[in-house]
């Protein structure tokens, strides 16, 4: 394919914050009386936050949000690590002088703090978070921005998520879209959207550069 740039979904697919992001909507849900529905927020994560705040509380979402950012960070460092091997694949990727982007929903002061803490900024040329552009996943409009800085082209370009929004968002941009196997949503409605491939683990992303 002769791959010019790799650009990533952060959560679930470069970092397991899953366990994060359920226990700090946990903590906005009792602080606001909310119902706790499991399904109902998993099935949300990967939108901005300030949607899903829409969702749930309407005209409250600020609140909701100034929540969720303070046991977010509170409890950030304890619960957010990288999945095995993910250094290892950038560097590899880094080696071979392939361009590499964030690509999430998550917002700019928690992309940042995740990056940092992780160290995965020191191999990003490129994050593109909720802040930096109007209109959101599945809109093809943050990988096309991130393009748009790398100077690369989408038929030249991965994106790899572990969510349908990803799948749906890298399709929508022209990418050749990789699912992983081992973060939000399953191999099996990952399938459904027909992405260019899953991958089991970081050794089979080769096989698609």
């Amino acid at each position: 394919m002769n791959t010019e740039a790799v650009l990533f979904d952060l959560d679930g697919t470069l970092v397991d914050s899953l366990p994060l992001i359920v226990r700090t909507y946990r903590h906005v849900f009792k602080e606001m009386d909310i119902p706790w529905g499991n399904d109902d927020v998993v099935k949300m994560i990967g939108l901005p936050l300030k949607d899903i705040g829409r969702r749930f509380v309407g005209e409250a979402a600020p609140a909701f949000e100034e929540r969720y950012q303070y046991y977010y960070h509170r409890d950030h460092d304890l619960y957010t690590r990288l999945f095995p091997g993910t250094l290892e694949m950038l560097e590899s990727l880094k080696s071979q002088g392939i361009r590499l982007g964030i690509v999430t929903s998550k917002g700019k002061p928690g992309t940042t703090r995740t990056a940092a803490f992780t160290r995965l900024d020191a191999y990003m040329d490129v994050m593109i978070t909720a802040h930096d552009v109007a209109r959101h996943k599945p809109d093809p409009e943050p990988i096309l921005t991130a393009l748009a800085t790398l100077h690369a082209q989408a038929e030249r370009t991965i994106f790899i998520g572990d969510s349908s929004y990803d799948i749906l968002t890298g399709k929508n941009a022209g990418c050749l879209t990789l699912g992983v196997a081992w973060g939000l949503d399953s191999r099996t409605e990952l399938e459904k959207l027909s992405p260019d491939g899953i991958l089991a683990s970081w050794e089979e992303l080769q096989e698609y550069l």
